[in-house]
């Protein structure tokens, strides 16, 4: 996913998860195995699996301290 503005790194922060073990929470809040496990086994197709990568690149380069601030709610 390539970040056209700074909006689409807010939305990926703020997406809910839609299924799962994690459903409700949102795409920041997920563990990072968890992230790990779809990366091992593949993203969904389309903007959530965009997105999850996304999240998941954020925790592998430790910005996730520096990015809750965005969090809404």
């Amino acid at each position: 996913m390539s970040i056209s503005n700074n909006a689409d790194l807010v939305a990926a922060i703020n997406q809910i998860m839609p299924f799962g073990k994690y459903s409700g929470r949102k795409l920041l809040q997920l563990p990072e195995p968890y992230l790990v496990w779809f990366h091992s086994k593949g993203f969904p197709d389309g903007k959530l699996g965009q997105q999850l990568a996304l999240i998941y690149e954020v925790k592998l380069n430790g910005l996730e301290d520096m990015l809750r601030p965005l969090l809404r709610g």
